[in-house]
């Protein structure tokens, strides 16, 4: 692949060093790109997306760099252009070019990285992150004379150095500066565009596939690529459902989360829609109670907050509705303590958004959590990722669902020892079978005053989502 280096100002990444180096002091620290992974065989790759920690500082996609940071000086370390390189995936830009790009000291040969590290006081008084993909972890533990136990994915015990390190990258990463926002606006944007041609293009008969391309197609079509898998799919109470083959049929609701990603920024946007263009009663009344406790936790995602409580009031307002409805019987604040709502809505409020689409969850829940609080263990509640305080500049989301889950509502501690004591009432929800899953999901920033819901001009509003369903018949 060719490399790619950042179009904004070489200063936005200086500035985003120097608050790293401010904050990590005179420890040297190094920070990887990654290299391609492997579809199958070696030549035929995924696409190549740098490490988010490497691209946030330089905002450059260069297989297999490393980024080091030692006393005054930010250098990049690259792998030079072997034979054929050029014909292939053309010219690399020259060292200097690329430092004027990144705003980085120095490029050189990775080949005198070992070389370096030994400068700066050698492997042990390096810090460092341990790779997510497993051949580059290996070559940085080998390099750095690290063991991480062949562990990859989530980091969930880290040295001394490298914890420092992780805790300074997380201070300056959890809140968008103005570089980031404006790319997270324009990926919104995309995504806002790729919700509506899907939209228009449901009807009876289509597959999901179709839907899924349509979506997509407006995401490529502005030079971008989605954050993540895109979920598009009638089975909405299978949360992360990844198959795309099914037929939309009439009674059916349609369930999208999908976002675009710019230069790594993500959005991440969950829209539900009835395939006929009309919800039914039930669909309807669920959707209604679903949309009403979304925009009563996006209004409350404010300056101070903390996070875990407004997943908890949503609960409270959720079990409300579903009491209104007859599904639950008892005092909404005692259901939420007990976990029932949880039979409905099993997962998280939302998590961080930024360069990930969970952003730095690579760092496990020393991203997520505040320092001194852990996750419950209660069903539901143990799958929040996100218990921080929140602070002017933080992007969350906001996506509460109701799901008819059989796993969940048929299990014999959850849904049958709630049936056994009268909490829920199975008849009632039997009224509601056309609804498998419903989830609305928004991206919110914080900030000093009220709360600015970027993904707001993606109808959700019954009378909007119905309005575009079918648009482009």
């Amino acid at each position: 692949m060719a490399t790619l280096l950042p179009t904004q100002d070489p200063r936005v990444f200086s500035e985003r060093r120097e608050r790293l180096a401010a904050r990590v002091g005179a420890t040297p620290a190094l920070l990887l790109a990654g290299g391609y992974r492997p579809r199958n065989y070696p030549d035929n790759v995924y696409p190549y997306r740098a490490a988010s920690h490497f691209l946030y500082f330089t905002g450059a996609q260069i297989p297999d760099a490393a980024l080091l940071k030692t006393a005054g000086e930010w250098q990049l370390f690259i792998e030079p252009d072997g034979p054929g390189h050029a014909l292939w995936h053309g010219e690399t830009p020259g060292p200097d070019a690329i430092a004027r790009a990144t705003g980085v000291s120095r490029v050189r040969p990775l080949g005198e990285l070992p070389e370096a590290l030994a400068a700066a006081g050698g492997a042990d008084a390096v810090a460092t992150l341990p790779a997510t993909d497993p051949s580059t972890r290996a070559r940085q533990g080998a390099l750095l004379a690290r063991d991480w136990g062949g562990r990859a994915g989530i980091v969930t015990d880290l040295g001394e150095r490298d914890a420092a390190l992780a805790d300074a990258i997380i201070d300056v990463r959890l809140r968008a500066d103005t570089a980031a926002l404006e790319h997270t606006r324009e990926a919104v944007s995309a995504t806002r565009a790729g919700h509506l041609a899907g939209m228009a293009l449901t009807a009876p008969g289509a597959r999901e596939y179709q839907i899924r391309a349509a979506i997509e197609h407006e995401f490529f079509a502005r030079g971008m690529q989605c954050a993540y898998g895109s979920i598009v799919s009638v089975n909405g109470e299978v949360l992360h459902n990844d198959t795309h083959l099914g037929t939309l049929r009439a009674g059916d609701l349609l369930l999208v989360d999908a976002g675009a990603e710019h230069n790594g920024w993500a959005s991440d946007v969950t829209r539900t829609w009835p395939v006929t263009g009309r919800f039914s009663a039930t669909q309807r009344a669920i959707y209604e109670l679903v949309l009403h406790v979304q925009v009563e936790a996006c209004d409350r995602v404010r300056a101070g907050a903390r996070y875990r409580d407004i997943h908890l009031g949503a609960g409270v307002t959720l079990a409300r509705g579903l009491v209104d409805l007859g599904i639950l019987h008892g005092d909404p604040e005692g259901l939420v303590e007990r976990g029932a709502h949880a039979l409905f809505f099993p997962h998280g409020l939302g998590h961080i958004i930024g360069l990930d689409v969970h952003d730095m969850e690579d760092l496990g829940d020393r991203a997520g959590y505040q320092a001194g609080r852990s996750r419950s263990e209660q069903f539901g509640l143990g799958y929040l990722r996100l218990d921080r305080d929140l602070e002017p500049g933080m992007i969350v989301t906001i996506e509460p669902g109701f799901y008819q889950v059989p796993a969940i509502l048929n299990h014999e501690e959850l849904g049958g020892k709630f049936a056994r004591d009268g909490t829920l009432s199975r008849s009632a929800l039997e009224r509601f079978h056309d609804v498998r899953g419903i989830r609305i999901e928004d991206d919110v920033l914080c900030t000093g005053g009220d709360p600015d819901v970027l993904t707001h001009d993606i109808p959700k509003d019954p009378a909007g989502v119905e309005s575009q369903v079918g648009a482009a018949r």
